[in-house]
């Protein structure tokens, strides 16, 4: 049973956390809205805290923070007198931030004794030293709390997730006399398991990949990087195991995510309605790090420490300088070091296309006019599944410089008009409001028919007569069948959508010396040629709130050549609109490279 606390009463002196929260108050300390917040309801619980249950217990506080100090060792690296960075292991004196954590943690408890918070999500940026810190409580949880065979665990959805913050854990018990004294390692390189044998207690990872879980009990349960989880099973199961015990704690760290249908952005948004008051919840703990509205880490450095609690100490301003810099130069890059170090929920894991580049290329597009100047144009065509969007993109060639071309794009869309709220609500994106505001067309039904799109390509090739279309090979039967029906005829020509090149012409060039020069298409080829565009400026994309969704929803894949596609099974969004408008572009800058000797076109219908 948990030990009472001797007094509710406070001292005139503030221990390490109440300092950072009046700190924070008082303007000396740099946080954002949601840190701010929790300060400020730690403050307003210490002045109600008598009259709800609660009680804030100092020297629990201090005998928290002391274990770090006096037990635990991490690892900084120094310069020694010979000029070289060496690694050396100091005692783990806790940032403030990290003090106002652990204290907030251990220092408030209920009337009875148990433990006021046994929920904690802490959300801060890359290199703020969430691991090394939730490794420590660990420890504490696992030796300092009285509790006879207590189960301690670092808990993923993968055993290789689960082992990374264990070996903090491990590295701590190696470096420590303490430790080596009152713990028992299991297994060797990798040590699998610390045990206190006088008190039948354990430390160890754990996952979900392996069946057999149902039984744990866990007294204190760690989860790192919970952006990473694909579902709220780790969460689920550690709660399942923790309802008989009162006193148990459950810590989620974590990097910020991109997936705001994911398990991390629902705690994420609880936790910030929990810090700010809109929800009540006395068991749970919050400290998200943010920016506030308006800040841009890439222009202004002040506002770092918002996002980087302990900055200067665990993570350098230089590094972070270095990563701003690579990403002003790669905007493919902008979107990760937005979220993993200024706390942006972005809207991808590694952004296609960054925001601020897509700001300046979405415009005006008279299709009609450029059709009537000559312009050639070239299609994309995106066929979907039947449920979900089909997009056709028309791209304009304005110049045929190679490799400087420039282009007008617009794209049409089409969805299943029966499901519309339903996949809008799934999806979280607006669909019957943009129907409405013609962004696109709901074709009546559950499922896009072929026959619609038939008729819908020949209406807008017949206007605007595409010099070529790019096609998934997926569907082009069925589409054939429909346009024979209608006597129509369109120049298509299958683009690949993987790694595969696809050989569609060749060329005059070398052809007395080393033979016709292969002019192809591949998906990676078209989608740097877009992205290029794209960074440039160098295209117009007609103002479409589906196409920004789309593009904005783009993850990157990565072959091991380093060749890179739209990965549809991680998108955020739907990402059709993208990749017509890669294939479109693809097909204007195959017809402008050579003027090719022989040109492979299905006409089909």
């Amino acid at each position: 049973m948990a030990k009472k606390p001797t007094t509710r009463r406070r001292s005139t002196s503030p221990d390490p956390a109440t300092a950072y929260a009046l700190n924070m108050i008082a303007g000396k300390v740099v946080a954002g809205p949601h840190v701010r917040a929790a300060c400020a309801r730690h403050l307003r619980d210490l002045e109600t805290c008598e009259t709800r249950g609660l009680v804030w217990d100092k020297a629990a506080v201090k005998r928290a923070i002391g274990f770090f100090r006096d037990v635990l060792t991490v690892e900084v690296e120094r310069t020694d007198d010979d000029g070289q960075i060496v690694s050396q292991a100091v005692p783990f004196l806790l940032h403030p931030s990290q003090a106002f954590i652990v204290g907030s943690l251990f220092g408030w408890k209920q009337e009875s004794g148990l433990r006021r918070f046994r929920r904690a999500y802490i959300e801060a940026g890359k290199g703020s030293g969430k691991s090394p810190m939730a490794a420590g409580i660990g420890l504490y949880m696992l030796l300092s709390q009285n509790k006879l065979r207590a189960e301690v665990y670092s808990a993923a959805t993968d055993k290789d997730q689960a082992a990374i913050l264990f070996r903090d854990v491990v590295a701590m018990w190696e470096r420590s006399p303490q430790l080596n004294k009152r713990l028992v390692p299991s297994g060797v390189n990798p040590v699998w398991q610390l045990t206190d044998v006088s008190k039948s207690s354990f430390f160890k990872p754990i996952s979900t990949d392996k069946r057999g879980k149902s039984g744990i009990r866990p007294f204190c349960a760690l989860v790192d990087e919970i952006h990473e989880h694909f579902d709220n099973s780790v969460i689920e199961m550690l709660r399942a195991g923790t309802k008989a015990n009162q006193d148990a704690l459950i810590v989620e760290i974590t990097n910020s995510g991109f997936d705001r249908k994911s398990v991390c952005w629902q705690e994420h948004e609880y936790s910030i309605k929990v810090a700010h008051g809109d929800e009540e919840n006395d068991a749970w703990f919050s400290y998200v790090c943010a920016l506030d509205e308006g800040d841009d880490p890439f222009e202004d450095e002040t506002c770092w420490p918002k996002a980087n609690p302990t900055l200067g100490a665990t993570i350098k301003p230089q590094f972070i300088r270095e990563q701003v810099n690579e990403a002003k130069g790669m905007p493919s890059k902008e979107a990760m070091v937005r979220r993993l170090h200024f706390c942006e929920w972005t809207e991808s894991e590694t952004s296609a296309f960054s925001r601020s580049a897509l700001e300046l290329i979405f415009g005006a597009v008279d299709a009609d006019a450029l059709s009537e100047s000559g312009r050639p144009c070239y299609g994309g065509l995106d066929l979907s599944r039947a449920k979900d969007l089909t997009a056709f993109t028309l791209t304009w060639l304005l110049d045929s410089t190679r490799d400087k071309w420039r282009f007008a794009a617009k794209t049409w869309f089409w969805t299943p008009k029966d499901t519309l709220l339903e996949r809008g609500k799934i999806d979280r994106a607006p669909y019957a409001g943009w129907v409405k505001d013609n962004f696109m067309e709901a074709v009546p039904g559950k499922r896009i028919g072929y026959g619609w799109v038939a008729d819908a390509l020949g209406s807008i090739c017949a206007k605007y007569q595409p010099v070529s279309i790019g096609c998934d090979q997926y569907g082009l039967e069925q589409l054939r069948d429909q346009l024979t029906e209608r006597g129509l005829s369109l120049p298509c020509v299958v683009h690949p959508q993987g790694f595969q090149r696809r050989v569609v012409s060749e060329t005059e060039k070398g052809k007395t010396s080393t033979g016709a020069e292969e002019v192809y298409l591949w998906m990676p080829d078209s989608i740097n040629k877009l992205e290029a565009a794209v960074v440039e400026e160098r295209i117009v994309i007609e103002t479409n709130p589906v196409q920004r969704m789309c593009m904005t929803g783009v993850i990157y894949e990565q072959n091991r050549t380093g060749h890179r596609m739209f990965a549809k099974d991680k998108a955020t969004s739907r990402i059709d609109g993208a990749v017509s408008l890669a294939m479109s572009v693809g097909m204007a800058t195959l017809a402008a490279t050579e003027k090719p000797k022989k040109y492979q076109m299905l006409f089909i219908g």
